[in-house]
């Protein structure tokens, strides 16, 4: 097939110098890829089907080729992967698919990076491996969302408890800077930010950039800017954040982390304890909070409270 190789930019006599002398009966081509697989005697009936060719089952790669015209037609938009599957499996699925169809299969390819572990692969093997369900019931949702955001697509990904940790602080800063932020805001697209978000967005998905700019607004916000915060919203919900009120994901629990109550008390009691001029016990209790993860705000509206 003419242009076989565009998608790995590799070409036929690369691939030619890698091969074996012995060629397979059937083939063709050395390069040939299976399309139908003839049963073995030994094989279960599930995994057979009788065909024009025998009895057997679809190739790997025809398998996925069937299934895209199929359910998204014989050309779409958005094809996505793993990095190890950009070749061969996904240039042969160009070949077959263009191939059968005579036209173009499709227009963009997004190969993700894969998830290391403490900078190790994750895999069974190492006993590393874990699921999304087991990340939740430790991390918010939202701070898992911000922490794959942080890096782009194509990137490994290197999950940690600290990496983790640091996501939930960095996520703190952008919600401490939406304080006094009600209700939804549109995205002001002539504004300058938001101009280099959509820039970096609109350049291969680059999702570090943008988050690079939702800091720039909350630098600004924390400066006093009122349109910098609404700005910094409606831009972070372009990305599935910042859409809580910031009291509540400021003061969301975490696993074994004191709840709301004891917290409240806990400010209540120091409260009494300033109006008594105990400021021994008031800076007792400030002390013990902190100590817990548990930063107190003083204004001229009372006390209020965010988990670190």
């Amino acid at each position: 097939m003419r242009g076989y190789g565009k998608l790995s930019g590799k070409s036929l006599e690369d691939l030619r110098a890698g091969e074996r002398v012995d060629v397979m009966a059937g083939k063709q081509d050395p390069l040939d890829f299976v399309l139908w697989k003839h049963a073995r005697d030994d094989e279960p009936e599930e995994v057979k089907w009788e065909s024009a060719w025998g009895s057997g089952r679809p190739g790997w790669h025809i398998e996925c080729s069937a299934m895209g015209s199929q359910l998204l037609g014989r050309h779409f938009d958005i094809h996505g992967g793993g990095q190890d599957l950009q070749f061969p499996h996904h240039e042969n699925e160009i070949a077959q698919s263009e191939g059968a169809h005579q036209c173009r299969f499709v227009n963009y390819w997004m190969h993700n990076g894969f998830v290391r572990v403490d900078d190790e692969k994750m895999s069974k093997s190492l006993g590393n491996f874990f699921t999304i369900r087991e990340v939740l019931k430790k991390y918010d949702a939202e701070v898992l969302r911000f922490f794959i955001l942080r890096a782009h697509y194509r990137s490994p990904l290197n999950y940690s408890d600290v990496h983790l940790d640091d996501a939930r602080q960095a996520l703190t800063r952008l919600y401490t800077a939406l304080k006094g932020v009600a209700g939804d805001a549109p995205v002001d697209w002539s504004e300058a930010h938001a101009q280099r978000f959509k820039s970096a967005l609109d350049d291969d998905f680059g999702t570090p950039e943008a988050m690079a700019v939702l800091f720039d607004l909350a630098t600004a916000a924390n400066r006093g800017e009122a349109t910098s915060a609404r700005q910094l919203k409606a831009l972070g919900g372009v990305l599935g954040l910042l859409q809580r009120d910031p009291q509540i994901f400021l003061q969301a629990a975490p696993a074994g982390g004191p709840g709301n109550d004891e917290i409240d008390a806990k400010v209540a009691a120091r409260t009494a304890a300033k109006k008594a001029k105990n400021f021994a016990e008031s800076d007792r209790i400030r002390d013990e909070l902190k100590a817990a993860g548990i930063l107190l705000e003083d204004g001229p509206q009372g006390t209020t409270w965010r988990r670190a």
